[in-house]
Order: structure tokens, then C-alpha cells, then sequence
């Protein structure tokens, strides 16, 4: 319908269209449509939307939406938004908008806003919102309440109310639903819930997400080493860390951002893949060495240059599916120096029998085709060493690359495939080389 009404030009009817949906929606919108199309529905957002539309889409895409923003529209869709999500954005506005912005702000949210820029990104301090609801255990539900009605709005998300000392320091959480089920002057310091523990500031990102996972956490308190209360971080930032690290995970993998705009420059495209697809080629070349090796053998045995492909292939395929079970649990803190042995011996197992089941099956198969039960015994032997490498392999260099503090989404499919490549090939070919050549 959008697309139908874009092409027609009549703008009331997709006006209509986009600002029933939400921000986030808005912004999977504006990444799904091509620059052209994208600058006349973004022209014709809701202004009070701007801001939220900002903080959900990719930071190329943000740019080339703040480029078609003068500096009053910027501060006017910003100015509004929560401290945590106009953390943000502000290192992707132009210094000018930046200074308006704080300009626009009162103090208590300036100083707000600082201290949270001060904390590294992908931590719980650049996550939290500062703006908290806290009360005193010597108060009663009653004064509570009242502060409440005159208060006249809470935060986001607010479940629980934070119990702090004189010295702001965390006591506990108090539910909203205590506040309304019990006497009136019922004290504070009966109804603390005590068993929350507060995340630490310097807490990682992720971390925070495997918390909020494992306890079903609306929100939680942020304290720094003094054990003074911060701030908060609410599930709706959880819920963004796990989308975007699985978007991470995703293209890593094949060497992309996961900020990468879909309908980006050529240019700017072609430069981010060219050095991906380099190290590739390099790793590549690496291989075909190997092969190299043995053009003698395969000059005798033509037979060998078209079954290589399969041993290898075999190995790159075994070796991901490993390596993709390490990488979600080492991002999810399942894997540790305790049980990487026991996961390589388990990893070993199940390789030495799929390469047993499975080389008698491709040796059968070779048997039938060339006639040679010579060569039938090569190939399933190379694919049963090949399938142990990649095991071994697809445990050991994503731990090893993430204790050396390389990503091992990012470089570890590349190690393994070379890996699994030059030993598919050395394995077969050298094989092959003592027994049916020499």
C-alpha cells in the first residue's frame, strides 16, 4: 500500500499510513526503502515522533536522516527524549546541535546527560536512565503516596519504587503493588524486597542482558562501587542489547556491520567488503598452496581434483556448526576454562563418529564411481581427520580468540575455514600421495 502510494505521489494517503504506526515500525520503514523514497517518508513523520524514530534505526541511516535536518528540527525531536536514548544519538549529532541541545535542557537533565556520557559505551552506566523514583524506609505508604499524586507522572516501565539511604545508597525495591495492597501506615522498612542485586555500573552490556534473562527483570538498579544508587535500566534497553548482538552475530560472520545501511553508497559498500573479501582471498591462496603441493599427484590421479572439493567442504560445514554453538555460549557466559575440555572431548566424540558413518558411506560411493577400493580408503579416512579438525578447531579458536580479545563472531569463521581447508586438502592429497602414488 505504501509503495503503491508512493509511486501514485498522492503523500495524504502514506502521511496517513506511517504515522499509525509506531516509532520503532517507522524506523524498519525507513530501513527498508531506498534513499529517494526514504527522504519523502521521513519528510512526512510526525515531528513529535522524530526523536524516537532516531534512537531505532542504524546509525548510517540516522545520518543520512539528520543531513536532511536543520539544527532547530534536530533539537526540537530530541529535547524530549529520555536521558539513556539521547545518550544515544548525541555522538552522532554535529557539534552546533549538540551545544543547542544542552542549551535546551535544564540543569538537573544536563548533568543527567553528562553523566552518563562519561561511562564507556556497552556498559550498564551508558544504559541506565538516571531518572528513578526513590524513598526513605522511615516513611510510611500513605507519605509515599501522596509524594506520588504530586509528583503527577513516573518513568517509564516503573514496577518498583528504589528504598535508598540518607546517603542515596540502594536498601532495596518496593513494589507498586505493595504500595496499594497494604495499610496505609505500613511502614516502608517492613515491605523492602532486599533479594534484587543492583547491577554495577561498569557492568557490560551483555552481562546486563543475561541478568534481566535469568531473574525476568522489568528493571533494575544501577549503583556505582559505593553502593550509591544511579540510576535504572528498564527491559526495553535489554530488549534492544539482544537484538542488536544477534544482528551482530549474524553479519559478523560474514564481515559486515550490523549498522550498515541496506541501500548504502556503492562506494561505501564496495570499501567495507573489499577488505572482508580480501583477508578471504589471502586465506585462500594459503589453500590453494596446499594443493600445490601435490600437482604431481594430482597430474597421475585425476580423480583426486574432483573429489577435494568434498572433503573440505565437509570440514567447513562441521567446523560452523561447532563454531556457532561456541559463540552463543560464549555470549552467554556458559563457557569457561572449567568445561572447555570437557566440551572438546564431547565435540571430538560426535566428529569421530559422524566421520566414521559418513566415510564409509562416501568411501561406498567412490568405490561404485571409480572402481578403486584403494581410493575409497583415502577419502574416508581424510574426511574422518578433517571432521575431528574442525571440531577441534571449532572449539578452540573462538576461545582462544576471544581470551587474545579478538570477536570471535567476527574472525572466527575465517580462521576455521582455513583450517578446515588446508587440512581437507593436505589430508587427502598427502594420503592419497603415500598410498596410492608411492
Amino acid at each position: 500500500m505504501l509503495s503503491d502510494a508512493l509511486d501514485s505521489g498522492r503523500l495524504g494517503p502514506v502521511r496517513r499510513l506511517v504515522n499509525t504506526l509506531s516509532p520503532a515500525e517507522i524506523g524498519n520503514l525507513l530501513e527498508s526503502l531506498p534513499p529517494g523514497k526514504r527522504v519523502i517518508v521521513w519528510g512526512l513523520v510526525d515531528p513529535e515522533d522524530d526523536g524516537e524514530v532516531l534512537v531505532h534505526v542504524g546509525e548510517e541511516v540516522r545520518e543520512s536522516l539528520l543531513a536532511d535536518m536543520d539544527t532547530d528540527e534536530i533539537v526540537a525531536a530530541v529535547e524530549d527524549l529520555d536521558i539513556d536514548d539521547l545518550a544515544d544519538l548525541v555522538e552522532d549529532l554535529p557539534d552546533t546541535v549538540i551545544d543547542e541541545v544542552l542549551k535546551s535542557m535544564d540543569r538537573e537533565n544536563r548533568e543527567r546527560l553528562e553523566q552518563v556520557l562519561s561511562y564507556p559505551e556497552d556498559t550498564a552506566g551508558r544504559l541506565m536512565n538516571p531518572d528513578v523514583v526513590t524513598v526513605r524506609a522511615d516513611t510510611t505508604i500513605d507519605v509515599v503516596l501522596r509524594y506520588l499524586r504530586l509528583r503527577g507522572e513516573l518513568p517509564e516501565h516503573t514496577d518498583h519504587l528504589y528504598v535508598v539511604s540518607r546517603r542515596h545508597q540502594y536498601l532495596g525495591r518496593i513494589a507498586l503493588a505493595a504500595l496499594l495492597t497494604h495499610e496505609p501506615g505500613t511502614a516502608i522498612n517492613k515491605l523492602i524486597d532486599d533479594e534484587q542485586p543492583a547491577i554495577d555500573v561498569g557492568e557490560t552490556a551483555g552481562e546486563v542482558a543475561r541478568q534481566f534473562s535469568d531473574h525476568d527483570w522489568i528493571s533494575a538498579p544501577v549503583v556505582d562501587d559505593n553502593n550509591i544508587l544511579l540510576g535504572r535500566i528498564t527491559i526495553d534497553d535489554v530488549v534492544d542489547i539482544i537484538r542488536e548482538e544477534a544482528e551482530h552475530q549474524a553479519l559478523s560472520a560474514a564481515g559486515l556491520d550490523e549498522d550498515e545501511d541496506l541501500f548504502s553508497p556503492v562506494r561505501r559498500a564496495f570499501r567495507r567488503r573489499l577488505i572482508w573479501l580480501s583477508v578471504n582471498l589471502c586465506t585462500a591462496f594459503l589453500a590453494a598452496s596446499v594443493v600445490g603441493q601435490f600437482e604431481d599427484s594430482i597430474a597421475k590421479l585425476v580423480a583426486l581434483a574432483a573429489l577435494m572439493p568434498i572433503v573440505a567442504g565437509m570440514g567447513g560445514n562441521a567446523g560452523t556448526q561447532v563454531l556457532a554453538l561456541m559463540i552463543r555460549g560464549l555470549a552467554l557466559g556458559q563457557i569457561g576454562a572449567s568445561n572447555v575440555a570437557v566440551l572438546l572431548r564431547k565435540e571430538l566424540s560426535v566428529a569421530l563418529i559422524n566421520g566414521l558413518v559418513l566415510g564409509v558411506g562416501l568411501g561406498l560411493i567412490v568405490l561404485i564411481w571409480f572402481r578403486q577400493p584403494g581410493l575409497s580408503l583415502v577419502i574416508g579416512a581424510a574426511l574422518t581427520i578433517n571432521l575431528l579438525t574442525a571440531a577441534a578447531g571449532g572449539v578452540l579458536v573462538p576461545v582462544t580468540l576471544k581470551r587474545l580479545g579478538f570477536d570471535p563472531a567476527l574472525a572466527g569463521g575465517v580462521v576455521l575455514t582455513t583450517l578446515t581447508d588446508v587440512m581437507g586438502f593436505l589430508s587427502f592429497l598427502g594420503l592419497a600421495t603415500l598410498i596410492l602414488i608411492h
